[in-house]
Parts: structure tokens; C-alpha cells; sequence
């Protein structure tokens, strides 16, 4: 099969009927077995866009007791708009890239000082902060019946094997040209069945390298790349570089049944977080006392907290945890004990490790 250059603008019209061909076999697979998800519960633009969110990057089980707990608490776009930040991001606790759900806030915000009705057009909805391309095509074609096709990884890994097409899925053009070339094959009226359902395909079904189940694929019988046998190499994508490694010591800073907690700067990792306080690079316990005690505060016992890492997008933090008591607060902190940890202040995941030495065992 002829392979379209990422460089052209025009969708060759094979590619269009090769697709146009797999879509009636995929509406019926998905009518029989697609999932009973909350979120898909009736067409409201809210909840498809708070799942969509919470969706990118985490599993589907991981996220069902955010977006309940989420939509509890705020469930419209009124609410979201007028949350404090302290409870938006105690909601979001856990779920990572906090920067997602400050972005809601600002979009919520845009909409309700625009008379509070949600976009209809993938459009309209790409000129909210933090709505790209995907999120857009989401929530318009699924709460507005729009064809917008939704193009994510799981996406780009289905149409790249169904095709056997070997070009670059991080490059731009060739994400062009697949949405462009799906928003030419979605179906009058289901729109936001096909989009869901090449959702569903992608995460059950044509599952990364090896792990793909082509034997029970809807598509079997229509995908070049089984054919070829070239399903499991599918998508060619660019390699992406290593997370550079950062050292850290974390303190975690008692006095009696509180810890202390400091704001992150404004700009940067975690930005405007509440974090446990420390210092880059691996600090000796006799240094971390001399710099406890130059904030003012007494240390009275002092001990390690074990070792823990994280990793970010572009940065890995390796941490060495040091537990430190003092006999009074101080030294500029937030101090909070086992309950405002619950309820009230949250802590980035990337301090799950030392979660432990916190008041109560867990933030």
C-alpha cells in the first residue's frame, strides 16, 4: 500500500474509503461491548470535559473516583469557576499536572464571563485555556455532534495499523492528516459513538506493542497491519529523551502531631504547590540541622526518612527524605496536622514515598 507523506495537505481518497469501510463494523462492536462508563452518561459538555482531562495520561479505574468525588463537588461549570484554589487542587490531589485543572478554573471562568453557555464547536472550545485539538474534538463531537475527531495516542496507534502506515505519529503533519481524514468518514447522527468507540478500541483492543489483541479486533479482517503483520511495531513515533536526573533532600519537618509545608514558587515544576520543603542535591543530616537552625527552630531529634523517586515528564527527582523534630512551629511554614492533610492541603504524588512520616501516615 502507497503511503501518504506527512507533507501533503490532501488525504489520498483511498485512505478515506480504506476508513470509510471500518466504520459500521466498529459502531456494532461498540454498541454490543462498550463500557458503562460514568462520564458517558448522557451528553453533557461538563462532565465529558472534566473526564477528558482527568483521562490524559492516567488509567480509566485510577480516575472513576476523581471524577465522582470531582463532580460532587463541583459539578458545574459555575462551581468550578468559583472554587478556591486550595479546594481545586485537593480535588485534583493524587492525579498529577496540576497545571490541567488550574487551566479548567481560567476556562470555566471564560465561560461564565461569556454568559456561562459551553462552546459548541471544537472551534469555539480550542480557544479555552488548556483545550487542544483532542479535548476539543472530545467534547464536540460527543456533547454536540460535531466531526470532530478526537486524536490522541490510542488513536493514532488504531489508524496507523489499520493503514500499515509507517510515518512519524509525533510529527504534527501526520496528526493533521489523520484527523483530517477521520473527520471525513464520521457517520450522520453518531458521531459521538464513533468517536467513543475509537476510544474504546484503542484502550481494549489495539493495545501498545505485543500486547495487541487483534485475534478478537472488530477490524480484523479490514487491518493492513495484521495482514502485514506489522500490527505490533505500529505506530512508528520519534524516541523520546531520557528524564534528566535531579538530586534532592526532602525534609519532613515535625512539631509534635503537625508538619510543615511551603508554597512552591509561581513558575516552574509544581508550580504554586504546597510541597514539603527541602533542598536540591543530597544534603548530610548534620548540614539539614544547620539550616533547620538558621530558620530558628530547635531540632530535637533528627533521623533518616528512607529514599524515594519520582519521575516527571523531563525530570527524574531522586530524594533522600530526612524526618527532623522541633520543639516549636516556626521558621515561616504552613503547619497543619492529620486533617487539614485530608481535607484541606494537597500534596503533589511525587511525595507519596514519604507519606508515611506525615501526621496520621498519609496526606
Amino acid at each position: 500500500m502507497k503511503k501518504t507523506s506527512p507533507s501533503s495537505n490532501a488525504v489520498n481518497p483511498d485512505i478515506i474509503h480504506r476508513l470509510q469501510v471500518g466504520v459500521e463494523p466498529l459502531l456494532a462492536w461498540y454498541a454490543q461491548v462498550g463500557r458503562e462508563l460514568p462520564w458517558r452518561v448522557g451528553k453533557d459538555p461538563y462532565r465529558i470535559w472534566v473526564s477528558e482531562i482527568m483521562l490524559q495520561q492516567t488509567r480509566i479505574e485510577t480516575v472513576k473516583p476523581y471524577f465522582a468525588r470531582f463532580l460532587a463537588a463541583l459539578p458545574d461549570v459555575q462551581a468550578l469557576a468559583n472554587a478556591s484554589e486550595d479546594e481545586l487542587l485537593k480535588l485534583w490531589q493524587g492525579l498529577g499536572y496540576y497545571s490541567r485543572v488550574r487551566n479548567m478554573q481560567k476556562a470555566a471562568r471564560v465561560i461564565m464571563e461569556q454568559g456561562g453557555t459551553f462552546p459548541h464547536t471544537a472551534s469555539e472550545l480550542r480557544k479555552l485555556p488548556g483545550i487542544g485539538d483532542y479535548t476539543a474534538g472530545a467534547i464536540a463531537s460527543i456533547a454536540f455532534g460535531e466531526k470532530a475527531p478526537a486524536v490522541d495516542g490510542n488513536v493514532l496507534r488504531v489508524v496507523a495499523r489499520y493503514l500499515n502506515d509507517h510515518d512519524d505519529v509525533m510529527k504534527p503533519a501526520v496528526r493533521r492528516r489523520v484527523s483530517e481524514a477521520l473527520s471525513q468518514v464520521y457517520p450522520d447522527g453518531r458521531e459521538g459513538d464513533f468517536t467513543q468507540a475509537l476510544m474504546e478500541l484503542g484502550e481494549v483492543i489495539c493495545l501498545p506493542g505485543s500486547a495487541v489483541r487483534c485475534e478478537i479486533c472488530p477490524l480484523n479482517a479490514l487491518c493492513e497491519g495484521t495482514r502485514q503483520g506489522t500490527a505490533a511495531e505500529l505506530p512508528c513515533r520519534t524516541a523520546k529523551k531520557p528524564p534528566k536526573n535531579q538530586e534532592r533532600t526532602v525534609l519532613i519537618l515535625r512539631c509534635g502531631d503537625k508538619v510543615a509545608l511551603r508554597r512552591r514558587p509561581d513558575k516552574g515544576l509544581l508550580a504554586g504547590l504546597w510541597e514539603l520543603p527541602g533542598w536540591d542535591g543530597f544534603l548530610p543530616e548534620t548540614e539539614v540541622q544547620k539550616q533547620v537552625s538558621a530558620m530558628g527552630l530547635q531540632v530535637t531529634a533528627l533521623q533518616s526518612a528512607g529514599e524515594g523517586v519520582h519521575v516527571f515528564s523531563h525530570v527524574r527527582w531522586q530524594m533522600k527524605g530526612v524526618l527532623c523534630e522541633v520543639e516549636k512551629e516556626g521558621g515561616g511554614f504552613l503547619w497543619t496536622d492529620q486533617k487539614g492533610l485530608r481535607e484541606q492541603w494537597a500534596l503533589p504524588s511525587a511525595f507519596r514515598c514519604f507519606f508515611p512520616f506525615l501526621p496520621g501516615g498519609k496526606g
